[in-house]
Order: C-alpha cells, then sequence, then structure tokens
C-alpha cells in the first residue's frame, strides 16, 4: 500500500571500478536485437532477418555463426537447458514462434537446416543426412507477446495477450530430461565445425516440445513473462503477479474448477471512466486476494494429471512523476526470475535452492526473494530514469540513456542461510538481507539502448540519432501503447553511428580487494564508522556469493553453458589432449582461486570483527561469530583489540562479548601465561564481577597464581568477601602449594556455603562439559585435593552441580573414576544422589546401579574374614552407613525383623555386613523393581544364609507367601514366626492356619521333639485362636492331634468370643 519511494532503502554510493575493460563487437551491421546465452552473443540485425553468433568468452569475440531466419526477429531469448533459440517472428502480417535448436552447428551457413511442426520429427532422408540445426514451427491462436525459457528445466512459456502458454521441453531420443545440454565441453570455431554433418546420427540432439498448459489472464494485459523453477511472473504496465505453477499426478475430475479467482469488475463496462489504480502489494497467501483472476483451460491432456496455480506474488503501483520520466511514461520493465543455488545442492536437474524476482520502474527497482516466504530484499532508488536492469548473482546492472551503472545484491545473504543452518548463531555470522545496498561507479556511454549478461560479460547496445530527447521520449510513449509488437527503433541515415559494446566485470577478488582498501579511509578518519560496517559487509556478501558460484559450476551454471559451446566429432587426437590438459590448468587455477577465496573470506572476517567489537549494545554479538569464522587465535584478537594510547582502559562491548564467550566455552585452546595473565587485567579493569568466571576457564590454566591472587586481595577489599571469590584464590594457594592457607580460606566458610560456591561456578570442579551431556569432563587441581582431604564436601559439591543440572551423571561418573574413586566416593555420590533426587528415571538408574555394586561387594567379600580381592575393595569406609541410609533416605526401608534372626549382624566382615544391609535395605525400601534386579541376584548362591535371605526377600516381594513358608521353614525355622507377624497381616492373615498352621503340625509331628518347631506351633496357635471362631478352630486340629495340647488354646478361643 505504500508508494515506492518509501519502501525504498538507502542507497550509499561508493566510488569502487566494478568494470575491469570494454570491448567492441565487430558487427558489419548495424544490430536491431541481441541476446547472451551458452557463451555466446545473439545478435539480431536491424531489418531482423539474419542472427549472429559471437563467442563473448573469447578475445574479440570472433563470430561462431550465422544463420538467417523464416522472418523479422521481434523479440529473441536464448535457453541455457536445451541450447535453442525461441524467436517471435513476423512475415507478411503475420505473427509466428520458432525455437531453433542445433544452431552451433550452422557455422558460416553451410550446414543443412531442417523445417517441422511441434511434435513432428523430421525422419528419413532428413535424418540419415546428419547433425543439423532445426526451425521448430510452435502454431498458436493467438498473437505472441513476449516469450521466456525456464534455466532449470528449459521449458518454454508464451505470453499472448491474455493467455500463458506452457511448453514443455522434451528430448525423444532420451528417457528423461537430465537438465544438461547435449554439447561437448569445448566451443567450435568455424574451422572446426565442418564436417560436423557426417557425424553419427545416435549423438544428434532431437529436441521438442509438448504443450502443457494454457494459462488464461482476462483482466490483464501482458507486456512481459518470466520462467524459473515452476514460477511464472507476468508483468503490465503497472501491475506484477507472480503465480507458482505445480504438476500433480492425479487426475483432475469434472467438478474441480481451475479458476482461482472469480471476482467480477463492477466497472467493466464504465470505458468513459479513468480509472486509477491505487498502490498494492500483497506476499504470500493474500496475493490471492488481488483483482486478477486466473483460470486454466482444459487441454483434453487431463488424463496425465493436472496443473494448481498458486498465488505467490502481486504488486500494483499508480503513475507517479518524477524528474525525467513524465507520468504517462511510468512502465514496469526489465521483468526477470533469477534462480540461486547452493553448495549443499549437486545434481544440476535439483531444484535451485532460491529463486528470486525482480522488476523495475524507470525510478525504482524491486528484488524479492519468493521461496521459503515471500519478502522483499531490496528497493533500488535511481539518480536518473533507467531503460533496462539485468540481475546477476552479485551486482544489478542497470542501464540509462548515457550510463551504465551497477548496484550491490542481496541474493547471497538469503542463499548463505538456506545453505548454512549455523549462520545467524554465535557460530556463524552474514550480514542481514535487509541491509542498505549500494551503488558502484557509473560508467558513460552515448545512446544505450539495451543490455544483457552473460557470467562477467556485460553486453550494452548504443545507437545515437539526431531525434531531440523529447522526440524520443514521445515516440517510445506512442510505440508502448500500441498492441502490435513494434520493432526496434531504426537509425536514420543521419545517426551518429551505433556500438556494440561487451564490457568485463572484475573478479569478485579484484572489487573485494578494492572496497578494502576503499575501507581504509573510514578505518583512519574513524573506525566505528557506519560505512565502514557497511563497506565490510559487502564485501562480504561478495565473497559468499562468489564462493556460492565457485562450489556450483561444476553442477550447476558451467556445467550447462560448458556443454552448449560444442565439441565435434572430428576433433583430432591432438585436440582432445590439448583439451584435458586444459581442463587441468583451469582446475588448477580453480583451487588456486577457491584458497583465495576462503583467505580473503577469513580476512573479511576478521575486518568485520573488529568492526562489531567496538559496536553498540545492539550489534557488539557480532563480533563473536565473526571472528570465530575469520581463523584467528584468541591472542591474535586481543591484540588487534589492545586499547589505543588515547584511552588506555577502554575495551569494545563486542570484544569483551567475544572474550567472555570463548573463556566460557569448553575449548582445549590453552592460553599462554602472558595472554592468560592480559585478560585478567582486561577483566580487572572492564567487568571485574566475571573475574572469577575467567579464572575458572580451562583456557586460563596458565596463569600466574601469585599475580591473580594479588588482584583477587584487592578485589576482595573492595568489593567484599564472597564464597566464590575465596574458592577461587584457595585454588590459587593450591597452586602455590601453600596447604595451610589454602585451609584457612576453605575453613573460612560451612561446607554448605561452599556447596553453593560451587553451583556458582562449577568449573571450579570441573572442566569440560560445554559440549553436551556426552562431553567428556576432567577434574580440576581443587577436586583433586577435595577427594584427599575433604571426601564430604567434594561428593555434596557434585550432588549440587546434578540437581542444579550444571552436571550430568555421566560426567560425574567420569569425574571420579578420573579421581581414581569409582568404587568408593563413586558410590557415595550414587547414594547421595539418590536421597537428593526427585526424577524417576534417575531414581531408577541409580537403583540398578547401587545394587549392582552391593552385589559385586557381597560376591568378593568373605562372609567370615575380612580378606577381599584388591580391584574392588573400597579404600576407606563408605561416608554413609547403612543405618545412616535407612534413617535419611525414603528408598532404603527398615530391615525386616525376620532378616536379623536370619542374618544376625557380627557374623561377617564390616564391608560384607554394610553390602548386605544396604541391599536389604534396598529390597525392603519402596523404590525397588524386583524385575529389574532379579538378573543380578542369579550370581548368588542360597547356600549360604545372607544369599538365601537375598532370593527370600525377592520371593516376599513378588507376593510368593506359600514357598517362602516351606524354604523358610526347611532352612531356620527359628525365623517363621518374625517373618509371620510381619508379612502374614490383613489379606495375608488366613495364611496362618491355611498355609503355616498344618505345615507346623506336619513338621512337629515328623520332628518329634524339635523345640524351634513346637515353640513356632505355639506361637501359631496362639494367633490362630485369637483370628477364629471356636468351630473353625475345631476344624483346624489335626484327627491325631492331642486333646491336651490343642484344649488350653480353644479355650481361650471360646472365651474370646463370648466376650466379643
Amino acid at each position: 500500500m505504500t508508494s515506492p519511494r518509501s519502501r525504498a532503502n538507502m542507497v550509499h554510493v561508493y566510488n569502487c571500478h566494478p568494470y575491469a575493460s570494454q570491448q567492441i563487437v565487430q558487427v558489419e551491421q548495424e544490430p536491431g536485437l541481441v541476446c547472451c546465452g551458452g557463451g555466446a552473443l545473439f545478435v539480431v540485425a536491424s531489418g531482423g532477418c539474419k542472427v549472429e553468433a559471437y563467442s563473448v568468452e573469447q578475445e574479440g569475440c570472433p563470430l561462431i555463426c550465422r544463420f538467417s531466419t523464416m522472418g523479422t526477429v521481434r523479440s529473441i531469448q536464448h535457453s541455457k537447458t536445451g541450447d535453442y533459440l525461441v524467436t517471435i517472428e513476423e512475415k507478411n502480417s503475420a505473427t509466428y514462434l520458432r525455437a531453433y535448436t542445433n544452431w552451433r552447428y550452422q557455422a558460416e551457413g553451410k550446414a543443412r537446416v531442417g523445417v517441422r511442426l511441434l511434435g513432428h520429427l523430421l525422419r528419413g532422408a532428413s535424418m540419415r543426412g546428419g547433425v543439423q540445426m532445426e526451425i521448430i514451427e510452435i502454431p498458436l491462436s493467438e498473437r505472441p507477446v513476449a516469450v521466456a525459457c525456464c534455466s532449470v528445466t528449459g521449458d518454454l512459456l508464451v505470453g499472448c495477450e491474455k493467455t500463458l502458454v506452457l511448453f514443455t521441453l522434451r528430448r525423444p531420443n532420451q528417457q528423461n530430461l537430465q537438465g544438461q545440454s547435449p554439447w561437448p565441453n569445448t566451443q567450435p570455431s568455424s574451422s572446426q565445425s565442418q564436417g560436423q554433418t557426417s557425424s553419427s546420427n545416435q549423438n544428434v540432439s532431437i529436441l521438442d516440445f509438448e504443450r502443457s498448459v494454457i494459462v488464461h489472464l482476462p483482466k490483464m494485459s501482458l507486456k512481459q513473462v518470466a520462467l524459473c523453477g515452476g514460477y511464472v511472473a507476468v508483468q503490465a504496465e503497472l501491475e506484477v503477479l507472480v503465480l507458482k505453477l505445480e504438476a500433480s499426478s492425479e487426475p483432475q475430475t469434472p467438478d474441480d474448477s481451475s479458476d482461482t479467482n472469480t471476482c467480477e469488475d463492477p466497472l467493466e463496462d464504465q470505458s468513459d471512466l479513468l480509472l486509477i489504480p491505487r498502490q498494492q502489494e500483497l506476499l504470500g497467501d493474500r496475493a490471492k486476494d488481488c483483482d486478477i483472476p486466473v483460470s486454466i483451460e482444459k487441454t483434453g491432456l487431463e488424463d496425465k494429471g493436472q496443473y494448481t496455480l498458486t498465488y505467490v506474488l502481486f504488486r500494483r503501483f499508480t503513475p507517479e512523476f518524477f524528474q525525467g520520466c513524465s507520468v504517462e511514461e511510468t512502465q514496469l520493465h526489465s521483468l526477470q526470475l533469477y534462480p540461486l543455488y547452493t553448495r549443499s545442492q549437486s545434481v544440476s536437474t535439483e531444484e535451485p535452492a532460491c529463486v528470486f524476482c525482480f522488476f523495475s520502474l524507470p525510478n525504482a527497482g524491486y528484488l524479492y526473494s519468493l521461496k521459503g516466504g515471500v519478502e522483499l530484499l531490496s528497493a533500488y532508488q535511481y539518480p536518473e530514469k533507467v531503460l533496462e536492469a539485468v540481475l546477476t548473482d552479485t551486482l544489478l546492472h542497470v542501464i540509462t540513456k548515457n550510463a551504465l551503472q551497477c548496484f550491490t545484491v542481496r541474493c547471497a545473504a538469503v542463499a548463505a542461510r538456506i545453505d548454512d543452518p549455523y549462520i545467524d548463531t554465535t557460530m556463524k555470522a552474514c550480514p542481514p538481507c535487509s541491509l542498505e545496498v549500494c551503488a558502484l561507479r557509473m560508467q558513460l556511454f552515448i545512446g544505450l539502448r539495451s543490455v544483457c549478461v552473460y557470467g562477467r560479460h556485460v553486453v550494452l547496445l548504443s545507437a545515437a540519432d539526431m531525434e531531440t530527447p523529447d522526440e524520443s521520449e514521445r515516440s517510445t510513449q506512442r510505440r508502448s501503447r500500441k498492441w502490435t509488437i513494434s520493432s526496434p527503433k531504426e537509425t536514420s541515415a543521419a545517426a551518429h553511428g551505433w556500438n556494440l559494446y561487451v564490457v568485463d566485470t572484475v573478479s569478485p577478488l579484484v572489487l573485494y580487494r578494492e572496497m578494502v582498501e576503499y575501507s581504509r579511509h573510514y578505518s583512519e578518519t574513524n573506525p566505528q564508522a557506519q560505512s565502514l560496517r557497511h563497506l565490510l559487509s559487502e564485501a562480504h556478501l561478495l565473497l559468499c556469493a562468489s564462493s556460492l558460484q565457485q562450489s556450483g559450476e561444476g553442477d550447476h551454471t558451467v556445467s550447462l553453458q560448458k556443454d552448449t559451446e560444442g565439441q565435434t566429432e572430428g576433433q583430432t587426437e591432438g585436440q582432445t589432449e590439448g583439451q584435458t590438459e586444459g581442463q587441468t590448468e583451469g582446475q588448477t587455477e580453480g583451487q588456486t582461486e577457491g584458497q583465495e577465496l576462503q583467505e580473503a573470506l577469513r580476512q573479511n572476517c576478521a575486518q568485520l570483527g573488529d568492526c562489531y567489537s567496538r559496536a553498540s549494545q545492539k550489534d557488539c554479538h557480532q563480533a563473536l561469530p565473526y571472528y570465530r569464522m575469520s581463523g584467528l587465535s584468541v591472542t591474535e584478537v586481543i591484540v588487534r583489540n589492545r586499547p589505543l594510547p588515547s584511552s588506555p582502559h577502554s575495551y569494545g562491548l563486542g570484544f569483551l562479548f567475544y572474550l567472555k564467550h570463548f573463556l566460557l566455552e569448553e575449548t582445549e585452546q590453552s592460553l599462554s601465561q602472558e595472554s592468560a595473565d592480559e585478560v585478567v587485567d582486561i577483566f580487572s579493569q572492564s567487568d571485574p564481577s566475571e573475574i572469577i568466571s575467567v579464572c575458572a576457564s580451562p583456557s586460563m590454566t596458565n596463569i600466574s597464581p601469585a599475580r591473580t591472587l594479588r588482584i583477587f586481595q584487592h578485589l576482595e577489599a573492595t568489593a567484599g568477601v564472597s564464597v566464590p571469590l575465596t574458592i577461587t584464590m584457595a585454588t590459587m594457594m593450591l597452586r602455590l602449594d601453600d596447604l595451610p592457607q589454602y585451609t584457612q580460606l576453605m575453613d573460612r566458610h560451612p561446607e554448605m556455603l561452599l556447596v553453593y560456591g560451587f553451583i556458582d561456578e562449577p568449573r571450579l570442579l570441573l572442566h569440560g562439559g560445554g559440549g553436551g551431556p556426552h562431553t567428556l569432563v576432567r577434574p580440576t587441581s581443587l577436586t583433586r585435593q577435595l577427594a584427599k582431604s575433604q571426601p564430604g564436601l567434594l561428593v555434596a559439591g557434585m550432588v549440587a552441580l546434578h540437581e542444579n543440572n550444571k552436571a550430568q551423571l555421566e560426567q560425574a561418573d567420569h569425574i571420579f573414576k578420573e579421581l581414581g574413586c569409582e568404587n568408593c566416593l563413586l558410590v557415595d555420590f550414587w547414594e547421595a544422589t539418590l536421597m537428593a533426587s526427585s526424577q524417576e528415571a534417575v531414581i531408577q538408574e541409580l537403583l540398578f546401579r547401587l545394587a549392582s555394586v552391593y552385589i559385586e561387594r557381597l560376591t568378593h567379600t568373605n562372609s567370615d574374614t575380612h580378606s577381599s580381592l584388591p580391584r574392588t575393595r573400597p579404600q576407606r569406609r563408605p561416608l554413609k552407613s547403612a543405618d545412616d541410609l535407612i534413617n535419611s533416605s525414603s528408598h532404603y526401608g527398615s530391615l525386616y525383623p525376620w532378616l536379623t534372626v536370619l542374618c544376625p549382624a557380627h557374623t561377617a566382615s564390616f564391608q560384607h555386613q554394610e553390602a548386605l544391609h544396604k541391599l536389604q535395605s534396598l529390597l525392603c525400601g519402596p523404590s525397588m523393581s524386583i524385575g529389574s534386579v532379579l538378573p543380578l541376584l542369579e550370581r548368588l548362591s542360597e547356600d549360604t544364609l545372607w544369599g538365601f535371605s537375598l532370593h527370600l526377600l525377592c520371593a516376599t516381594r513378588r507376593g510368593q507367601f506359600d514357598s517362602s513358608i516351606e524354604k523358610l521353614l526347611d532352612r531356620c525355622p527359628q525365623a517363621i514366626i518374625a517373618f509371620a507377624n510381619h508379612h502374614l497381616q490383613d489379606s495375608h492373615m488366613a495364611l496362618w492356619w491355611k498355609k503355616l498352621l498344618p505345615e507346623l503340625c506336619n513338621r512337629t509331628r515328623a520332628a518329634g521333639d524339635n523345640s524351634i518347631l513346637l515353640a513356632a506351633l505355639k506361637e501359631t496357635l496362639v494367633v490362630v485362636a485369637t483370628e477364629t471362631s471356636p468351630a473353625q478352630f475345631l476344624e483346624l486340629i489335626p484327627d491325631d492331634g492331642t486333646a491336651s495340647y490343642f484344649l488350653p488354646h480353644l479355650l481361650t478361643c471360646s472365651q474370646r468370643h463370648l466376650l466379643a
């Protein structure tokens, strides 16, 4: 809705030299039309019935071939894919559309020419004659206005006044179009092309077209069209519409409508009104709300599938007056769809990663990015009326009547972000897509008419005439209002003359070096100037575009262009060998250029890092990724950022941000003592609050402890005592081997406050881990000292780091293993973490680990002696005993009473007893999963009572009370009553008389006077008499039982029943 002027970005102007040299093409007749492609410049003579092709890649632009056309050429385009020409021609007041294929075999006009209709291939004698140029007649029901070729697929788009017709490129002699030209790798001269007609028919490249879809735009008068990778752009006088045309394999049903916009114009019949449309910009999904209806005509091929149209972009302008251009002359021109590939793309037929749309008014140009979201990248404000413009990877070339000028573009900024996902992170950076564009120098010419570009070659057509500017503009206005296609303006006999120039642009490296030289003017006067940063950003984008272009040369642009440069079948072996040598030299040059390009990129990143190192708070963070991309070491960056003598204590925010980030990262790069001491000085002057974190960095291991200690003491005197500062000072004392002072400092604060200090600065205990949970860590010197003198503090500190997400469980394991404490402090850490953690996954993992350790200890210790294997025996007593864990952790349950009877204390070594009690406590607790520990218990035999107790615990936890009662009566009947009193309660109470009583009766009968069984039977009868009725009790008495033995219990049961 806004005007073009208000949307335009500011344009910087730099006096750089993008153009290196120019040469004049020796054309015999005055050129009428020109176009470029395939390494060739195509010139249509004024009068329009002959085409001459010149090589733009060779010195002097020698003639490749010339051939006659069947009519007067009004428009000509070259397709990179397929290497064909397409023309709009007039003859006898009729307009034709023709395609010229195999045109390279027309050297000096001596080869044969075949003419055929679309879809009718030449056969018989015409084919047996060998390779020949073919002219394909493409019939149309309407008069063609404009044509465009897709550089990706080679498809042809024809624009009539209200209709678009898409023709798909086909190769009848191949299964699929591979997107590569069939031509060999060298361009033939006129002498090389002789004898081509005798080449094998098997190598003939036969191209044809198939009409795919017809699109109607009844409310738009087409002037220009463009096609690229499925995107279709159409341009009227003041409107641009971009559509996405996609083929679907699903056939279209009769009920489906192909209209994408059916709005009616209420003022359609009011032709006597002058309507001035309002400005409009609709992007993405909003573009469908424009008032331009689009419909697809049914062609009879719907059984093969259908096409769907999606609105992508709509832009409408209103006529505006500006200096040098009247309101009537405000018309759009130079419509262009431009593809760009990235380094990750390697197949030539792959869809381009980026597609850009450019169009221009006489006073302003507009560049949009279409893929991944439609966005206006740049708006160009021209200083004077622009006649034509051409977009390339790195520059936008525009012509006025008397000058050639170029602007920078932002295509590389978009492509770089698609190519590398790390851009716009702390790892990598790239200037933003919204960066203001700049103009690079103006080259003066006389009477420029048209411009086209191939690679680094800019082709200009100039023609001076005696017509006054006003007359010229009026004649241009009159021609633009006609429906018919006007011919190129012919020069009168009194004209001053004409010229056809090929202007070569400098290589990106040369232009980059000039920009760097230009930037020194700003760096010397004002190092923080916005223009300096902008110019270096322009240089960076220039190098990025060159890098993308160079990496894709073998796959996209260059391969397609070189393929179209043709190598005849009649080449000698010597020519082939010479070509191979030339290719090898070219590859070497390309590698050298690539190395120079990478070096230039690193230098540029270093310069941008310098700019951002002293930038404001808003942009200072950009110093980090640019310094990273520069490959500079930290010491080199420090040297580049040393303060000026005028402000000896002034460091830039960006530099400090970079330095903090580097020191916070876990890197293997250690600073020298000199650099580390300088870093301490920097932060003590600029940001004293960060000096503790800085000194804790693993990169600062070479720091001078005595010098740093004095700085800390001064900081403590000015800022006060803090726990992290005290610990850091103690670390310095430790490095000075002053253990008394170290101990004195560590005793300043209670243990809990020291733990909080470790939470504030984890790197006091461990280095590494910045790369993620699986990154290995290593203990610090303080950690090693704590393991010797204060193991409890070390374990508490590691638990605190784990619980505060400062260290992962695996990393803590690695620390204790590095300390050689994997079987003592590591187990203490697991036990402490189990007590502190609330994460179920961590709890289950620790329970399994601890059970494994306890079983391992039980396996390798003797229950009767203190002997054990040296490799597994703990070197000291654990920090927490079994009783401590039972009293302080809910995961450790109180030992069942029957376990004390089964495994009495003081019958085994201390280590064995502790391991057994801790494992029994875990099995008695609520958290241990019995299913997970059962495979571990298979290693333990039931022959020993402690082993039997563990298996019996598991069986009891699984509810196997019947078998547990039998096993316990077999192994240790004295524990049966304690077992029954604990487990046979509530829902299991019936087991007293259903299982336990019968078992005891049977065993007592068999054992005779077994006092243990008799005592257990007596206790059981007491419980049964209490819980059953007299009748039930009588039924439970065995038939052969002695009445006098059961009578007292029956009496007790009866009395209790009467009282109840």
